[in-house]
C-alpha cells in the first residue's frame, strides 16, 4: 500500500479553534454532515428490525434490492436494473476507498479522477497501489482514449463544486470507455439535490445506450435521508461487475447490518421525507448564497448538491482565515485538488439558527 496523504481536515484545527472563539460560537460549514433528524419512518423500521441475531445477507434482502430498483426508476428514470445487480454497501465512502482493490487493480494500473474531486477517489487508487490520473470532467473522454485507465470516476452533481455534467459529456465518456475497456463509476450521492440544473444518472437509457456494460452508479442515503450515521448506500449497474464485487465482499465480510437494511428499504420507498429535507436545504442555500454574494464572494457552479463553491479570488487559506475571524468554518478548496486552490466549499448542513448566524456575520457592517 502506498503512503496515504495526511487526513485533510486535521489541517483545519487552527481555523476551527479561531472560529470557536467567536462570542456567539462557531458556525461549522466545513463538513457536509447532516444535522436534521432521521425521518421517523426510518427510525421505526430500524427499531422493528432490531431483533436480528443471525448473520445478514451480503447481497441484502430481496426487499431492499427491489426498493433500490423502484427508487431508481421512480426518481431517476433508470430502467432495466435487475434486483440481482444491486449491492448494498456500508456507506459509500467505504466502497469508494476499496473499489479499485475489489476490482483487482494494482501497481501499473491507472485510475482517472476529476481535477476537483472528493479526496477518497485518489485514496482508493493509492490503497490499491495504482496510479492516479487527473483531468477536468469535460476532458475525461479524451483522457480515456489517450491513457486507457482501468477505472474512471465521475461525480455529478460534484463534490465540492456542485457541477452537473451535461448529458452529452456523459455519453462521450461511455463511448470512450467502451472502446478502451475502462470501467466507469459515477458517484451520484447528490443526484436528488438539484437547484438550477437537473442531473442525469450514468445508467439512464439516454446515457448508457442499450446496456449497463462497464458502468456502475453509486448511491448514498446520507444526504437524501439523513442516514450518514447508518452507513447506508448501494452500488448497481453492470451485472457481471456487481457479481464480482459481491463474491469478494462475501469473503471479506463486508456486510450491512440487517436492521440498517430494513431501515434503508423504508427510506428508499418513501419520497415525502426526502422532499421535506430538500426544502430545508433549499432555504438554507438561499440565505447563505445571498449573504456570501453581499460579502463580495462569487459562487461558481453550485447548481446542485449540498455546497456553495465560493471564491474571493484569493488563496483559499486566506479566505478560510477571513471567515474564521467571523466565527465561520469552511473547507479550503485545495482539499479537493490543486484546481480548487482559490475556492472554499461552504456546506448547507447546519441548523437554520446557525445558517442565520453565519449570514448575519457575513453581512455585518
Amino acid at each position: 500500500m502506498r503512503k496515504l496523504p495526511d487526513f485533510p481536515w486535521d489541517r483545519l484545527a487552527p481555523a476551527k479553534a479561531r472560529a470557536g472563539q467567536h462570542p456567539d460560537g462557531i458556525v461549522d460549514l466545513s463538513v457536509g454532515t447532516p444535522v436534521d433528524p432521521v425521518p421517523a419512518v426510518v427510525q421505526d423500521a430500524l427499531r422493528a428490525g432490531s431483533d436480528a441475531p443471525g448473520y445478514p445477507l451480503t447481497h441484502g434482502t430481496p426487499a431492499l434490492r427491489e426498493a433500490a430498483v423502484g427508487w431508481m426508476a421512480r426518481r431517476l428514470g433508470v430502467t432495466g436494473i435487475a434486483p440481482a445487480a444491486v449491492l448494498p454497501v456500508i456507506g459509500t465512502k467505504e466502497l469508494v476507498a476499496w473499489l479499485p482493490t475489489l476490482l483487482g487493480l494494482g501497481p501499473g494500473d491507472q485510475v482517472a479522477i476529476p481535477s476537483v474531486a472528493y479526496p477518497t477517489y485518489d485514496v482508493g487508487a493509492r490503497i490499491a497501489g495504482a496510479d492516479t490520473l487527473v483531468a477536468a470532467p469535460e476532458a475525461a473522454a479524451d483522457l480515456i482514449r489517450a491513457h486507457r485507465p482501468k477505472l474512471v470516476w465521475l461525480n455529478s452533481p460534484a463534490n465540492p463544486n456542485g457541477r452537473v455534467a451535461p448529458a452529452a459529456e456523459l455519453r462521450a465518456v461511455v463511448e470512450a470507455a467502451r472502446e478502451s475497456g475502462t470501467v466507469v463509476v459515477s458517484d451520484e450521492c447528490y443526484i436528488e439535490l438539484a437547484w438550477e440544473s437537473e442531473p442525469v444518472s450514468l445508467l439512464h437509457p439516454d446515457i448508457r445506450g442499450g446496456s449497463h456494460e462497464g458502468l456502475l452508479a453509486v448511491h448514498s442515503l446520507s444526504k437524501r435521508s439523513n442516514l450518514a450515521g447508518y452507513r447506508a448506500g448501494f452500488v448497481t449497474g453492470d451485472p457481471a461487475v456487481v457479481a464480482d464485487l459481491l463474491e469478494v465482499r462475501k469473503h471479506a465480510g463486508l456486510i450491512m447490518p440487517r436492521p440498517v437494511q430494513d431501515a434503508m428499504t423504508v427510506a428508499l420507498t418513501d419520497d415525502v421525507h426526502a422532499a421535506e429535507q430538500k426544502e430545508r436545504y433549499r432555504k438554507r442555500r438561499q440565505v447563505l448564497r445571498e449573504a456570501l454574494e453581499r460579502a463580495g464572494f462569487r459562487i461558481d457552479h453550485s447548481e446542485a448538491g449540498l455546497y456553495l463553491w465560493s471564491t474571493r479570488d484569493e488563496d483559499c487559506w486566506s479566505t478560510v482565515e477571513w471567515l474564521s475571524e467571523r466565527g465561520i468554518l469552511v473547507a479550503p478548496g485545495d482539499f479537493y485538488g490543486e484546481a480548487g486552490a482559490r475556492h472554499v466549499r461552504v456546506a448547507l448542513t447546519a441548523t437554520d439558527e446557525r445558517v442565520a448566524a453565519a449570514a448575519a456575520r457575513l453581512t455585518a457592517p
